[in-house]
């Protein structure tokens, strides 16, 4: 069944620009991670890759209809589409064959933004151990020492509570209405300085207090425990490379 609200936020984006750079903003993450599963890697706004999905995702919403089906279905689709042309392309004036991107099917998987983080999460990881070379090997990546410091602030805290930073990438929140609770939450944690304080003195979350200041259910505070844990302390403390992959958390903590 075809996402009514969604499919109206298309067609009225068509010819009304304020809408369309809203769509845009909202599918940020969608966006990168369309580009990152189509390209084997983790792909950033820095990157050619975005760029091109960028103007894809564009394309799709002129082009797009209710009787083509899901509009993400769709866009990730001619997303897809562009970049394997923009890698054949820069194969072609490289002399370099192309791997070919895996199949075009157009199915968005649910945990689409997710597979996003987690690609952020691995990357950061190997930019760690490239950091951590043996002597005699290169390691100047620009901008990874601060991720590493980050990192490994991030792990020590994280120690205290019995679980890693790299678990984050498997316990990460994928439906919408999930990963609202989890930032409500999570805002609601940095509004009340007595509830980080009952979290770092106990290790544990205050459950009872969440669930009245939120009205979010018992059952998703206790299963996405690690990752409001993390995001709480990420937040709370001076991280913020660390906090770019928590974008929509940090929305909701702009906003509320």
């Amino acid at each position: 069944m075809v996402d009514d609200d969604l499919a109206f936020e298309v067609v009225a984006a068509k010819t009304d620009e304020t809408r369309l750079n809203a769509l845009i903003a909202n599918h940020r993450n969608f966006i990168l991670a369309c580009a990152s599963r189509t390209v084997r890697r983790f792909v950033t706004e820095s990157d050619d890759e975005y760029s091109v999905a960028l103007s894809a995702f564009y394309e799709a919403v002129q082009n797009y209809s209710q009787d083509k089906g899901h509009f993400r279905s769709f866009a990730a689709q001619v997303i897809r589409r562009r970049l394997i042309d923009f890698i054949r392309s820069e194969a072609r004036h490289s002399g370099e064959i192309p791997v070919e991107p895996w199949s075009m099917d157009g199915e968005v998987e649910e945990d689409e933004e997710a597979a996003w983080t987690q690609m952020a999460v691995r990357s950061k990881s190997a930019q760690i151990s490239y950091m951590s070379a043996p002597a005699g090997m290169d390691s100047s990546v620009p901008g990874s020492l601060s991720v590493r410091d980050e990192i490994e602030a991030m792990q020590d805290i994280l120690r205290q509570y019995g679980f890693s930073f790299y678990d984050l990438a498997d316990v990460s929140p994928k439906a919408d209405k999930t990963k609202r609770g989890c930032a409500e939450i999570i805002a609601g944690m940095l509004r009340e300085p007595s509830l980080m304080t009952f979290l770092r003195e106990t290790g544990t979350l205050p459950i009872k207090e969440l669930c009245q200041e939120t009205k979010v259910r018992r059952k998703v505070i206790e299963r996405h425990r690690k990752y409001i844990i993390a995001a709480a302390e990420i937040f709370y403390g001076d991280f913020p490379m660390l906090e770019e992959y928590f974008g929509y958390v940090k929305e909701v903590i702009d906003n509320s």
